[in-house]
């Protein structure tokens, strides 16, 4: 990129000299199909990388299978056995980085429920919300224990979740899409398909979704039971067949992450950063509905973005994130009531993240508002009478 572009300003500087428009179009399209061409290359050795370590991967667990069926002629029980220290020491250097990124937090109890109360976790924090799925490299052992522990828990029934916020296009070309797939492709996922094969279902099942939607209103159209704006309808539907709506999410699942076994990724659109949204916006009704999953998939801890947004803009003044914060804490609290008739009433963990260039003092304020809206626990105190 660097040559390219110096390549680009030396014909910038010749351009109505020596050199043409056609000239500086026809150097782009060169750069554009050496980038494209370099990019297929190291995709394509990826491809092959992991496609060989998951090989690997697959041998060494028929090997320790059959060890483990004849223990006096295992040759790999050496290679699996952990240390405490190292637990231990791994997860404290872990932790001491963990909170170094985090800076803020604020963890509160809190019970919901009308006669039968659940207790739940609440936590709030300032935080980028790819630190939940970036593993902490603090020690030569940390990132293998730590995915270790991540993979024990994979079919367990307190599975970890997050929301990210990104738009109508199902692909991971751009903005925090772009991110979380490079995370994801630091490591190779041993158990779940790559995350663009992932994408490339929810593709189809969408394509296949909105072709049965755009049939059904073709045929009500034809019937006369629509009026004149179907056709506004159609032609839309036509021409949007592969985005999502606002408020639709899909699911990609996760077993080489720090802390995620689960991304809800959630269509959101630029109303969201306007101060007038209500508790009937697509935004919220989605987490409601992410919240069900939840419910419904044994994800008991999950990661949510409080402002509905992961980046600040000047149009997010102090009394736009303290409305928006109110507006959110009341729907989740009221969403979080509704989980006991969905699940019974099993204890879960919601975190509310606030983007990292929030001031500390908003962050404060936002504290303060949440024992506010719900009901934390209190301690008491109890004394012997004499």
């Amino acid at each position: 990129m660097r040559r390219q572009g110096i390549e680009m300003e030396k014909v910038m500087q010749e351009l109505g000299k020596s050199l043409t428009d056609q000239d500086v179009n026809s150097l782009a399209a060169q750069h554009f199909e050496s980038q494209q061409d370099l990019e297929n290359k190291w995709s394509n050795e990826l491809k092959q990388s992991t496609a060989i370590q998951k090989q690997e991967y697959q041998e060494w667990v028929m090997k320790l299978h059959q060890d483990l069926k004849n223990p006096k002629n295992s040759s790999l029980s050496e290679e699996i056995k952990v240390q405490p220290s190292q637990l231990r020491e791994s997860a404290e250097a872990n932790g001491r980085i963990y909170e170094e990124q985090r800076k803020l937090e604020e963890s509160f109890t809190i019970h919901l429920g009308a006669q039968l109360k659940t207790m739940h976790n609440l936590r709030l924090l300032r935080a980028d919300m790819l630190d939940f799925c970036k593993h902490k490299r603090s020690h030569r052992s940390g990132v293998k224990l730590h995915r270790l522990q991540t993979a024990l828990s994979l079919y367990s029934t307190s599975l970890c979740g997050l929301v990210l916020l990104v738009d109508n296009r199902i692909n991971s070309y751009s903005g925090i899409k772009r991110d979380f797939a490079t995370v994801c492709q630091e490591c190779t996922d041993f158990h779940f398909p790559r995350i663009e094969e992932q994408l490339e279902v929810v593709q189809q099942v969408v394509l296949y979704a909105r072709t049965q939607r755009r049939s059904k209103l073709k045929e009500s159209h034809d019937s006369g039971n629509r009026n004149g704006g179907s056709d506004d309808k159609t032609k839309n539907a036509d021409r949007n067949y592969l985005n999502i709506l606002p408020g639709e999410f899909y699911i990609t699942r996760h077993s080489n992450l720090s802390e995620i076994h689960v991304a809800f990724h959630l269509c959101v659109d630029d109303n969201v950063k306007s101060g007038n949204i209500t508790a009937r916006d697509p935004a919220i009704m989605g987490l409601r509905n992410i919240l069900k999953v939840c419910c419904t998939h044994d994800i008991t801890t999950i990661s949510i973005p409080l402002l509905l947004v992961h980046d600040m803009s000047e149009e997010m003044t102090i009394p736009w994130c303290l409305r928006r914060a109110e507006l959110v804490f009341k729907c989740v609290k009221g969403f979080m009531m509704e989980m006991a008739s969905w699940d019974g009433g099993i204890s879960r963990t919601v975190q509310f993240l606030v983007p990292q260039s929030i001031s500390e003092e908003m962050f404060y304020q936002l504290s303060n508002m949440l024992p506010q809206i719900f009901r934390v626990s209190s301690t008491l105190t109890l004394t012997s009478k004499h």
